[in-house]
């Protein structure tokens, strides 16, 4: 099983007026993420996903801990925990070694911007995300 890790700097903005990493930025922190496996780990094979037009369907995320501003990032890991013919889920758990901050999904659709509809994968998106294809969900 292969899984994505991305270390996401934490930007002093990110915190609320607690001091703590506000839910705002782990919205953000987990584009970023995602941004990453899809374009780095496939310039040819997952950009498509995104230029070919893509949408979120829906973010769950389950704060465990609480994060403040360091100098170092912060590790998400990330894999697909479920692939359909019109989605794709993305778990992620946002941590540091034993230590989990957080566990989160996103499910996204495929879209036709141009003709203002969602559309299926096609077999070069599939093909990328089974590489990354593990059914654990992220822990609850």
């Amino acid at each position: 099983m292969a899984r994505h890790s991305y270390y996401c700097p934490i930007r002093w903005s990110d915190m609320d007026v607690y001091g703590i990493v506000n839910n705002v930025s782990y919205l953000r922190y987990l584009e970023e993420a995602r941004v990453d496996f899809i374009f780095r780990m496939a310039p040819t094979e997952g950009d498509a996903f995104f230029r070919d037009g893509s949408v979120v369907v829906e973010h769950a995320i389950r704060y465990r801990r609480q994060l403040v501003h360091r100098h170092e990032p912060v590790e998400i890991e990330m894999w697909v925990s479920d692939l359909q013919s019109a989605t794709v889920a993305i778990d992620y758990v946002v941590k540091d070694g034993d230590t989990v901050y957080a566990t989160a999904s996103t499910v996204m659709a495929p879209f036709d911007y141009a003709a203002g509809r969602p559309r299926r994968l096609t077999d070069e998106e599939v093909r990328f995300f089974e590489k990354y294809a593990d059914d654990t969900p992220a822990a609850g």
